[in-house]
């Protein structure tokens, strides 16, 4: 917890708003996405996705997987305590509702499934100008996983495929010639040897217009090394630090930078 406040307070001194992007690609997905704070008519179908979760008193086994399958942690936890403390918080779930929204990836991955909270504000953002995008969804705890499927039936997310899988094995596996994601988020463990195994291995798909979203990379001294990392990696060509999210983009025609912006 220490060593999020430093690292806020760090963000906070070099972070700027609107006003301090030149770059017109950037000004615009701050301006026009970012700091959009008109209502959606989908924001009221987040909230009840999420309260529905808040309000299952349900307890399920949860299982955490480490590397090449291994379980290394298993409990049993009630679904409404795993929402309230796992689960994207309300103004990020909107805040990636509206970056899907602006971008219109016709095809998403999301590494992390969880409850499906994230996954949820995806699916809506994707269909939201009349498109639906194909989502996958890794999620490694087969009753997790469960109960977002639940929930996405309940609440019509039909262009979802969740896939219960360890992301590694997933990602090693997949031929990149034919999943040519145009976005993904990452959120599924926040450590720097799967974050960059992860990045690695999902290179090939890239495109143009690709959009990569990594949750936490303040989360620890690890997450922020991974951050820098990627930052410097010859493809990455603009990045955004928003200190909970990292934006990345591939984008032949701008010059490389990095901006840290408070949203």
């Amino acid at each position: 917890m220490l060593f999020q406040i430093k690292s806020y307070l760090k963000f906070l001194w070099k972070s700027k708003n609107e006003h301090g992007v030149h770059s017109p690609f950037v000004f615009n997905l701050v301006t026009k996405c970012f700091y959009d704070r008109k209502p959606k008519p989908e924001y009221p179908i987040l909230k009840n996705y999420r309260n529905s979760l808040l309000e299952n008193k349900n307890t399920i086994e949860v299982t955490d997987f480490g590397a090449g399958s291994k379980v290394f942690k298993s409990n049993t936890r009630q679904i409404a305590q795993i929402a309230k403390t796992a689960g994207i918080i309300r103004k990020r779930a909107e805040l990636l509702f509206r970056i899907v929204n602006y971008f219109q990836p016709e095809s998403i991955l999301e590494i992390g499934t969880s409850l499906g909270l994230a996954t949820s504000a995806l699916a809506l953002g994707s269909r939201s100008l009349g498109t639906k995008a194909k989502i996958i969804t890794l999620e490694g705890c087969p009753e997790t996983a469960k109960t977002a499927q639940d929930h996405f039936g309940k609440f019509g997310l039909a262009n979802v495929n969740s896939v219960v899988t360890e992301f590694n094995s997933y990602l090693s596996n997949f031929k990149p010639q034919t999943l040519n994601f145009k976005l993904i988020y990452f959120d599924g463990n926040h450590s720097k040897t799967a974050t960059l195994d992860y990045f690695e291995l999902l290179l090939p798909t890239i495109t143009n217009d690709s959009v990569w979203i990594f949750d936490d990379i303040h989360w620890s001294k690890d997450m922020e090394e991974a951050w820098e990392i990627i930052k410097t990696h010859p493809k990455v060509t603009v990045t955004i630090d928003t200190f909970q999210w990292g934006l990345v983009f591939f984008r032949r025609e701008q010059p490389k930078e990095h901006f840290v912006i408070r949203v």
